[in-house]
C-alpha cells in the first residue's frame, strides 16, 4: 500500500493542483477519479484552501489526491451566466479582506458593500484595508476618515496603509498572522506591493510555482494561496465575473447589512423589502439619518441585480 501524505491546496487549475504538505514540500497532484462534494454542484471539486490526502504515483514525483477533508466554509461564484453550477473560489477561510483606494483607481462603495454582503452571507469575518494613504489630498483624506468611521461603526475593522512608506504594515502583518485570508481589490490598488512589503520576495517564489501551470507567465486566472512566514496564508483572488451568491434569496440581502439586521423585526410586514412598504423600520431609520444613504442606495442596487455584476478584481 502506498504511503499517504497530508497537505493544503495552494493552487488549483482544474486538472492539476499544487499541494503544500505538512512538511513544507510542494507537490503537483491530480484528483483520483471523479470527486463530487455532497450538496454542491461545482465545476471544481477541489479548491484552494482544501485540506487533502494524497499518495505518490508509482515511480513519479506526482501525487494523486484521494481524500478531500470536510470544509469549515467556502466561498463560491456562479460558473457562467446561464449555468446552474458554481465555481468554488476558496475553502476554509478565516477572514476576508477588501483592499480599497480612493483614487488611482477609485474603489466605489458599491464594490465594497457587495464584497461585505458576500462575506456576511458565508459567515466570514471581513476587514477593510485603505491603501495609498500617502497620496491623498486633504479632501480625499476627509472622505477616507468618513468611510473609516462608517464601516468601523458597522463592525468592520479598518486599516490605513501605504506600501511605499510602510505605513500600517505592522498592523496588517498582525492581522494576517496565523490566519487564512482571502484578499480582493481592484487592479492597481497595490495589493501585490503591500504583500511584498510584508513578506519580501514571497510573490517571486509563488511565481516559480506558477511556471509549472502557465509556462513562465504568471497569470491571475486562478486563485492562489501564498504562504507567509508569520504562519498565515494570503489567498490572491483572480478577476471574478458574476460574483454571485449561489442559492441566495434576495429576501436575505437585508440580513447581510448589519444596520438593517437589527431593525427588520420592527417592520410592519414580515416580508418587507424595505423599499416601498409602509411601516418600514429601515426606511424610518434612513429618514432619521441613522442608516447611511449611500449604504441604502447600494442595498437597492443589489436588489435590482439578477446576480452580482462583473467586478474587476485583481
Amino acid at each position: 500500500m502506498l504511503d499517504s501524505y497530508r497537505g493544503i491546496v495552494i493552487r488549483s487549475t482544474g486538472s492539476w493542483c499544487t499541494v503544500l504538505s505538512d512538511g513544507g514540500k510542494i507537490t503537483e497532484c491530480k484528483l483520483k477519479g471523479n470527486f463530487r462534494i455532497k450538496g454542491i454542484r461545482s465545476t471544481n471539486p477541489v479548491a484552494v484552501g482544501d485540506k487533502v490526502e494524497f499518495s505518490f504515483q508509482q515511480d513519479t514525483d506526482f501525487g494523486l489526491i484521494h481524500i478531500i477533508s470536510p470544509r469549515n466554509n467556502y466561498i463560491v461564484r456562479k460558473a457562467t451566466r446561464l449555468s446552474a453550477q458554481s465555481h468554488i473560489i476558496a475553502a476554509n477561510i478565516d477572514q476576508a479582506i477588501v483592499m480599497v483606494t480612493l483614487s488611482r483607481p477609485r474603489t466605489s462603495t458599491g464594490f465594497i458593500d457587495r464584497f461585505l454582503v458576500t462575506a456576511e452571507a458565508y459567515h466570514i469575518p471581513a476587514f477593510l484595508i485603505f491603501n495609498k494613504c500617502d497620496q491623498y489630498s486633504d479632501e480625499e483624506t476627509e472622505n477616507l476618515d468618513e468611510m473609516i468611521r462608517l464601516y468601523s461603526e458597522l463592525g468592520y475593522p479598518c486599516y490605513k496603509t501605504s506600501a511605499l512608506f510602510s505605513q500600517g504594515i505592522d498592523e496588517v502583518n498582525e492581522l494576517l498572522m496565523g490566519k487564512v485570508s482571502l484578499v480582493a481589490g481592484h487592479s492597481g490598488v497595490g495589493k501585490t506591493a503591500l504583500i511584498n512589503v510584508i513578506e519580501p520576495g514571497v510573490l517571486r517564489k509563488v511565481g516559480d510555482i506558477s511556471e509549472y501551470h502557465s509556462k513562465g507567465k504568471h497569470t491571475t486566472t486562478f486563485a492562489e494561496m501564498i504562504p507567509l512566514s508569520n504562519g498565515g496564508f494570503v489567498i490572491d483572488t483572480p478577476g471574478i465575473k458574476e460574483f454571485g451568491l449561489v442559492d441566495f434569496d434576495k429576501q436575505e440581502v437585508p440580513e447581510r447589512f448589519p444596520e438593517m439586521r437589527g431593525l427588520m423585526h420592527k417592520c410592519q410586514f414580515n416580508n418587507c423589502t424595505h423599499v416601498h412598504e409602509p411601516g418600514c423600520a429601515v426606511k424610518a431609520a434612513l429618514a432619521k439619518g441613522t442608516i447611511n444613504p449611500t449604504r441604502y442606495s447600494n442595498y437597492i442596487s443589489i436588489l435590482k441585480d439578477e446576480y452580482f455584476e462583473e467586478t474587476d478584481w485583481d
